[in-house]
């Protein structure tokens, strides 16, 4: 059987993508199958498509989703593809059938605002579809794969400076 191609060399299993923490750093998302390894695909992928810019003085995030809806038609229809792409990654989880559907509406109703030309970028500013089908996908791994939960946590400032 031939071995599949890697990004990376080192222990085994980073060459096969389980161990995300046998990484590189600066090396792309992990290719495992395993809860933890789809959890970072898709928050990478949430991440990029609506939270990739941060524009200055509003403190919001602008991602690839915004970007590619001032295209009609063909970039909502992109920004779609890779909103299915998150919802494929459920399936693959094993996610319930009411939960996928929630996240194909999701899809669906972002690609139908999308459509307008050139004011269907407005909406995407409030309704976040890769942010909720994230949480949804975020629910179930807690639930059902909880070693797979990641500790977020932001710097308290120091009180002696």
């Amino acid at each position: 059987m031939a071995s599949q191609p890697t990004l990376w060399s080192g222990s085994a299993s980073a060459r096969t993508g389980t161990g995300a923490s046998d990484r590189p750093k600066g090396v792309g998302a992990p290719l495992g199958n395993d809860p933890a390894s789809v959890r970072q695909r898709v928050e990478s992928l949430e991440k990029i498509m609506e939270r990739m810019i941060v524009i200055p003085g509003l403190r919001q995030g602008v991602g690839l989703d915004v970007i590619l809806d001032l295209v009609p038609f063909a970039g909502s229809t992109a920004a779609a593809a890779l909103g299915a792409y998150v919802a494929w990654e459920a399936r693959n989880l094993k996610m319930s059938k009411w939960d996928m559907t929630r996240m194909a509406g999701n899809v669906g109703i972002d690609w139908l605002l999308g459509l307008i030309p050139f004011f269907g970028a407005i909406p995407d500013f409030f309704f976040r579809s890769n942010s909720r089908n994230l949480r949804i996908i975020k629910k179930h791994l807690d639930r059902h794969h909880p070693a797979s939960a990641t500790v977020e946590s932001t710097t308290a400032p120091n009180p002696s400076s």
